[in-house]
């Protein structure tokens, strides 16, 4: 029984790692760091257009990025252009 308390030791280190590790993947869920519908490209085949080239599909609606971060970013940049209309819109009325 001696020479076992290194594996028991070993086994529960592991199983504490994937209960963490559960925990970290629930907690990034819902802060909106991680998610499981992100959006994965396939490199296609190389070359000039119209020898192996794959046509892009432009029906197809815009994905939404999976990061928060970028999220983020999409919704700064859509503030500060609403930011510069609405300046604009007050300097028109008070001219």
């Amino acid at each position: 029984m001696h020479g076992q308390r290194g594996w028991v030791g070993l086994i529960a280190l592991l199983i504490a790692l994937v209960i963490v590790g559960l925990l970290s993947q629930k907690l990034l869920k819902q802060m909106g760091l991680f998610s499981e519908d992100r959006v994965t490209t396939k490199a296609g085949p190389r070359g000039p257009a119209g020898i192996g080239a794959v046509p892009l599909d432009v029906t197809g609606v815009t994905p939404t990025p999976g990061n928060a971060i970028e999220r983020a970013k999409g919704l700064e940049s859509t503030l500060q252009q609403q930011s510069q209309d609405m300046g604009q819109r007050i300097d028109a009325q008070t001219k």
